[in-house]
């Protein structure tokens, strides 16, 4: 439906705005910022993507994936018995088989997530994109993390945008597929606007803001435009498409801001891991770390806290 994003026009002035606005929320304290720190742990991506990734290193990712938070801290919250995970293992395509097997090992169905199509850059040819997302499904990943090709959005190729997408879609077969918009090589709001509802169209189940490699990742503006278009495609279709910011999300204050905010734009009902995914790598450590603060009032030293 090309109609839905000829005439898009987007406000920059307004949304960088509110961005600033943003920054300026209130920070939660106590029993209110340990609740929220424990949802942002269930929506956590946690993932890996090194090139000296190797089996010990994603067996240990997969560990903490299924014991997030210290068990003595969760008993003290009076959360040990809620089966706090992280929503997802993420790694490469080579790595899968690896986390899959681990996980079925620790009898943990925490679903194996896979970048794919051709990431980070997507400067591979789409025959080889389908094949490896093939190969990532077929070694056990529920979830594929495909990238867009961003030339076709510079050029505004919004058909093949959308044919590319959408082909991508029919070969994660019944894996979910999260799309990544790589928005800080969009060139312009609009574009990221137009890509967002491109690929919602083409059937992703999520829209994701970055691979995490570029130079500028999840930042509030695109965040605030992309879930204005997951808005605008819900009260169109009454479907609804998850949203995942990634890249330089470090912090627990900053995780705290993208619940806010997706509650805000979005509403509570989004502020699940079926629609709402952090991804991060270092993020957990300090999620840990201040709610160790939270339970003892000092901070862990290095070797209390076991590592992502």
């Amino acid at each position: 439906e090309l109609g839905w994003i000829s005439k898009v026009y987007v406000n920059r002035p307004a949304v960088v705005r509110h961005a600033e606005q943003i920054k300026k929320w209130k920070t939660l304290k106590g029993n209110w910022q340990a609740a929220w720190l424990l949802k942002a742990v269930t929506c956590i991506d946690l993932t890996t993507l090194s090139g000296d990734d190797t089996p010990s290193n994603v067996q240990r990712l997969c560990f903490k994936a299924k014991h997030p938070i210290r068990q003595d801290l969760l008993k003290a919250l009076d959360m040990h018995d809620k089966g706090i995970t992280v929503g997802a293992v993420c790694v490469y395509p080579a790595r899968v088989s690896d986390a899959v097997n681990t996980l079925k090992a620790a009898g943990c169905n925490i679903p194996v997530a896979s970048v794919a199509a051709g990431f980070p850059s997507g400067q591979t040819p789409l025959e080889t994109k389908l094949a490896e997302i093939r190969l990532a499904v077929e070694y056990g990943a529920r979830e594929i993390d495909i990238v867009i090709s961003r030339s076709l959005v510079l050029t505004g190729q919004w058909e093949g945008l959308y044919e590319e997408i959408r082909l991508c879609r029919a070969a994660c077969g019944e894996a979910h597929m999260k799309t990544i918009l790589a928005t800080g090589e969009l060139g312009s709001l609009a574009n990221v606007y137009k890509a967002s509802m491109i690929a919602m169209m083409a059937g992703s189940d999520f829209i994701k803001t970055s691979t995490g490699k570029e130079v500028e990742n999840a930042t509030f503006p695109v965040g605030i435009v992309m879930m204005r278009a997951i808005k605008e495609y819900y009260w169109q279709t009454g479907y609804k498409v998850g949203f995942k910011p990634a890249g330089g999300i470090r912090t627990a204050k900053e995780a705290i801001t993208w619940l806010m905010l997706v509650k805000d734009e979005l509403g509570v009902e989004w502020l699940t891991p079926e629609l709402f995914r952090l991804g991060a790598s270092s993020l957990l450590g300090d999620i840990e770390q201040q709610i160790f603060y939270h339970v003892t009032g000092s901070y862990a030293l290095q070797h209390e806290l076991a590592m992502a």
